[in-house]
């Protein structure tokens, strides 16, 4: 236990995995926190702590804890506020999202709404319409928030983190440093948490620089990826939506004007948050591209076609590797039977149209 506590006192809140973040959180002013896993432990623990009574008020009084906390825990609000939500007017079940400053004690302080995820949402729906909650009408839990905290810091002690960095104030900074690593942009994370100001919001990050430099190098990465597209990858700008009953066909462009179509289901077009002029990356594996020759007309049907230039060819006994140029900044590689004439007689240098249908384009948020 003593490890885990040196560990959370001493490690930098930093980009883990080698994934690409916009940010780099260095704690060696801002101070320890706790991060996603070590927060979703403690919820973890609350959760089990919530429900292991016997008694049946016991465990009321320690579910009014427990949505305090998942309330701190995913938007980020301030223990006051949260402990003045009427469950029954500031929590949207439909919508899934809770508005603070409706009916707290603070005047002219302006509501704000903070959505919550629907599987959340869902979950205290449940908890505020279940035995107890249903005599309730005042605020959500009336508890002592000197109470409350005591409960916070015993639950962070049960995970063996200092008991500081189990209170709210601590969890709902580790919320914002949380949202700021996950790219949300920082004027979306002052709304959130409510701040007056983004100076507010961006106290909690600070820069060193050698993380200045990180940064930096990590955009200019992207963004020579995104100009030189590698094979069959193509950074692309929704330009059109057309929704069907089940599908719907997304009209792109890539950044050297060439235009890409897919059709995805309705659901995907949901979970990415489609809309036009969003950037996203098409993606269609080698073996779903054909080559046509260049020097006959292209009458098919195929939805997506890219004339170029044979750059390279790699022969096998069954298959055969090609490079298809079709500008400065755009490759494509078809991987081909290695059957037929047409095949055995293209050329490196040979005029080709490599063409795949609209269901071979596979979409990725960048």
């Amino acid at each position: 236990m003593a490890d885990q506590k040196k560990s959370t006192q001493n490690q930098d809140i930093s980009p883990s995995g080698g994934k690409d973040h916009s940010r780099i959180i260095s704690i060696a002013r801002t101070g320890p926190c706790l991060d996603t896993a070590q927060l979703n432990q403690l919820e973890q623990c609350f959760r089990k702590w919530a429900t292991d009574s016997p008694r049946a008020d016991v465990r009321f009084s320690r579910c009014r804890i427990l949505i305090t906390f998942l309330l701190i825990r995913y938007t980020g609000a301030k223990l006051k506020e949260v402990l003045a939500v009427n469950p029954f007017t500031d929590i949207d079940v439909q919508n899934h999202a809770v508005t603070y400053g409706s009916s707290g004690p603070e005047t002219g302080v302006k509501p704000r709404t903070v959505h919550l995820s629907e599987a959340l949402g869902t979950e205290i729906q449940e908890l505020i319409h279940g035995p107890g909650f249903k005599e309730k009408t005042g605020r959500l839990t009336d508890l002592d928030p000197g109470f409350v905290r005591r409960k916070f810091y015993e639950r962070a002690a049960a995970c063996g983190f200092d008991k500081e960095l189990g209170g709210p104030e601590a969890i709902r900074r580790a919320r914002a440093i949380e949202l700021m690593q996950g790219n949300l942009p920082l004027p979306v994370v002052q709304q959130i948490l409510g701040h007056m100001s983004a100076s507010l919001t961006s106290s909690y990050v600070t820069f060193s620089e050698t993380d200045i430099q990180a940064v930096a190098k990590r955009f200019m990465e992207k963004e020579s990826g995104r100009r030189t597209s590698a094979r069959n990858t193509f950074f692309c700008k929704v330009t059109n939506i057309v929704n069907a009953d089940i599908q719907s066909l997304i009209e792109m462009i890539t950044l050297d004007g060439h235009s890409i179509i897919t059709v995805i289901t309705n659901d995907s077009v949901k979970r990415l948050g489609l809309v036009t002029d969003k950037w996203v990356i098409a993606e269609i594996k080698a073996p779903q591209v054909m080559l046509q020759s260049g020097d006959v007309s292209c009458a098919c049907s195929v939805e997506n076609r890219f004339k170029g230039i044979v750059t390279r060819i790699t022969r096998g006994k069954i298959n055969t590797e090609c490079i298809v140029t079709v500008s400065d900044s755009l490759q494509i590689c078809a991987v081909i039977s290695s059957a037929g004439s047409w095949i055995s007689g293209l050329k490196q240098g040979d005029p080709v149209r490599a063409l795949f249908t609209a269901v071979s384009v596979v979409l990725h948020l960048n």
